[in-house]
């Protein structure tokens, strides 16, 4: 949905037409990757981080605009609330120092933008769910002023027929109603890319789905939402409840949700835009001029804008991208499983130990999903949002023998995985110095047990201890957490108490 769209309305044969323009995409997709079309391994990856802006009290501030104007750099854009904005990393290769350039990149970055936003009365604060929002500021008049949100916002509520219920049980129990799919905003997350071939696609994808759930479990960074404790990483449940077109009838014949992990592995990219083409109904029928057989009948590249719209509306947890960039074609993965925050050390630990480990899980003989049913990554990924760094996973046992286990998180990844990811960064030829300071933040959460999450909660229950009430012990908490993130020392390294 990063694309400007305008439409006033359908009509009734925009679907029909909308659906054969998609047929016909899915066909040219077919034919590029038949005549290997696509662009060679450069190893490019990227990363967007979406966050929250605040006033002095920690609340949330609905001014975007103001900000981003103040801003003025194409690297920060719009999100779905007056209170989000987003920042693009530019493609850096992956090799030697990248990791701290990247950090570099996103300190000035992120300083800069701070700065600006305080020229306006605004602070910068980089969580999975800004601890201090309520209902009330998550509501359809406080959209982003952009077309493209509005035109979601009603097709979803038009598709759906009714409100958008939230019923999410935790630690505590929160269930509201909304007119809107502004509880979506609440969801600040990082994405991270990855450009692949064709013949690696599968393995990178597959790899990705394996590793969502350690990635989240130790990462997590999303434990509060309209002032109720829920789960230790809320965002995906959210997001899913937020966006879903299904009413209760649709849920319960099994109608896929447009917020998806999927339900199998798979053989190809063309497997996913296959799925999302015959699974779900267009929500933003919109049709371009372009004649995808057309063009690739008279050697060009075809944009296939429609199979991008309509790829864009379905929230994959790792999605795949196809996009043209000079005139070449190319397919990226792009992994949306993880808060944003806490600091620019955590993201960037979260950075290495991803594609580290993807590339590990990717290139082995015997891949983890060959011994892994792909209910049980899924079971995984659900495990990990519920409880955080203290999650059980089903795993394959090591060795020769078969079988699985329920291993701790803690316990996976301090001995099977932190080396995989170890393995995977040399592979991509990161400097060691950085491979072990980034990797170092993700072995210090676990001998530490403390992710963000973690930090959160145990800092919001000792405001509670100290006699606030529950909406001032949030405050509290989240500007104390706005204090340490500006240190920019890892969050496993913040201190539990004043």
């Amino acid at each position: 949905m990063g694309e400007k769209v305008a439409a006033t309305g359908f009509d009734l044969a925009d679907r029909q037409r909308y659906r054969r323009k998609l047929k016909q995409c899915l066909l040219g997709l077919e034919r590029l990757l038949e005549e290997k079309r696509f662009d060679r391994p450069r190893n490019l990856m990227g990363l967007e981080i979406e966050l929250n802006l605040t006033d002095r009290d920690g609340l949330p501030r609905m001014m975007n605009e103001e900000v981003l104007e103040r801003i003025a750099s194409r690297d920060f854009q719009t999100e779905l609330a007056q209170f989000n904005i987003e920042v693009n990393i530019a493609p850096h290769r992956l090799s030697g120092r990248v990791l701290d350039r990247l950090a570099e990149e996103l300190r000035m970055g992120l300083g800069y933008a701070e700065g600006k936003a305080r020229e306006v009365g605004a602070r910068i604060v980089m969580v999975g769910i800004l601890p201090t929002l309520g209902a009330q500021d998550l509501v359809g008049a406080n959209l982003s002023r952009v077309d493209r949100y509005m035109l979601l916002n009603d097709r979803i509520l038009a598709a759906r027929g009714e409100d958008i219920t939230l019923d999410i049980s935790g630690v505590e129990r929160l269930t509201c109603v909304s007119g809107s799919i502004a509880p979506e905003a609440a969801c600040t997350s990082m994405q991270m890319h990855l450009q692949v071939t064709p013949a690696r696609f599968a393995a990178v994808w597959n790899a990705a789905q394996v590793v969502a759930g350690p990635q989240v479990a130790l990462g997590a960074n999303s434990p509060f939402l309209f002032g109720r404790e829920l789960w230790r990483e809320t965002r995906p449940t959210l997001f899913q409840q937020a966006t879903d077109t299904r009413p209760e009838e649709h849920r319960a014949q099994g109608v896929r949700p447009l917020t998806w992990f999927g339900e199998r592995w798979i053989d190809s990219a063309y497997d996913l835009f296959a799925e999302n083409v015959r699974y779900f109904p267009s929500l933003l029928p919109i049709c371009e001029d372009e004649d995808p057989l057309h063009v690739l009948d008279e050697g060009g590249v075809p944009q296939l804008k429609e199979l991008t719209l309509h790829n864009g509306t379905i929230y994959r947890w790792n999605r795949p991208v196809y996009a043209v960039v000079d005139g070449v074609p190319h397919l990226r993965v792009e992994n949306r499983v993880m808060p944003a925050g806490p600091t620019v050390a955590d993201v960037l630990a979260n950075t290495a130990f991803y594609y580290g480990l993807v590339r590990s899980l990717a290139e082995a003989s015997r891949p983890v999903w060959s011994r892994l049913p792909f209910a049980a990554a899924a079971a995984n990924f659900d495990a990990a949002c519920r409880y955080g760094i203290d999650a059980v996973f089903t795993w394959p046992r090591q060795g020769r023998g078969s079988g699985l286990l329920e291993i701790g998180a803690v316990e996976l990844v301090l001995d099977e995985l932190l080396p995989m990811a170890a393995a995977g960064l040399d592979a991509w030829g990161i400097d060691p110095v950085d491979r072990d300071h980034y990797l170092g933040i993700i072995e210090g959460r676990c001998r530490n047990r403390m992710n963000g999450a973690e930090w959160q909660a145990v800092a919001f229950h000792q405001e509670l201890d100290r006699g606030l009430d529950r909406q001032r012990a949030l405050a509290a908490m989240t500007l104390r957490y706005c204090e340490l993130m500006h240190t920019g020392a890892p969050v496993h390294e913040w201190p539990r108490e004043r």
